[in-house]
């Protein structure tokens, strides 16, 4: 059974209706969902979950608890040898997702580095990821590494910017697409 990663910015509170029909489908097809705790989209996200009752679900936490687990469902612990409360702390879990999952459904302000880092991991991974950017109200596909200078061109200078300073954006992205620049000749 397939296994998706549902995440999003968490500046975002509220999911778009077509999100949530995106979500509803994968909910109709039980597929296993994997999800985060934190507030704000993961929040949200759960709490659709809960109202189309999906069972399939597991919550991914970096620490001891989950902060939010609305739906009561089945935890996964994930251990981070990072200071808890830091970035790097809960990236732990965010790997772990990307990882275990199969497919991606991100819900990215087209600013957040957290969400844009998630996608490159399943890029990474050679996993597709569809993306609906809240920005400009669509769904972009991300199904291989050139992909994401098509999903990046949404961003401002200064989401850019805040993205190049916490995640190292443009590293990232020269790894993930021009891979083979990184190999010793």
């Amino acid at each position: 059974m397939a296994k998706v990663f549902i995440a999003g910015s968490i500046k975002i509170k509220r999911l778009d209706p077509k999100f949530i029909e995106r979500i509803r489908n994968i909910v109709a097809d039980d597929l296993e969902v994997v999800v985060g705790d934190a507030n704000g989209a993961d929040t949200s996200i759960q709490s659709e979950l809960r109202s189309q009752f999906a069972e399939n679900v597991t919550v991914y936490c970096s620490g001891n608890e989950p902060r939010n687990n609305v739906g009561g469902w089945k935890v996964k612990l994930i251990h981070s040898s990072a200071e808890p409360g830091t970035r790097a702390f809960f990236t732990a879990k965010d790997k772990a997702m990307a990882a275990d999952a199969d497919y991606g459904l991100m819900l990215w302000d087209a600013a957040s580095a957290g969400t844009l880092s998630n996608v490159i991991e399943l890029i990474k991974d050679g996993k597709k990821c569809v993306v609906f950017v809240n920005k400009i109200k669509s769904f972009v596909n991300v199904k291989e590494p050139s992909d994401l200078n098509n999903l990046v061109s949404v961003m401002s200078s200064g989401a850019r910017n805040q993205a190049e300073r916490k995640i190292g954006l443009s590293r990232m992205l020269s790894e993930v697409i021009n891979p083979q620049l990184g190999l010793p000749i």
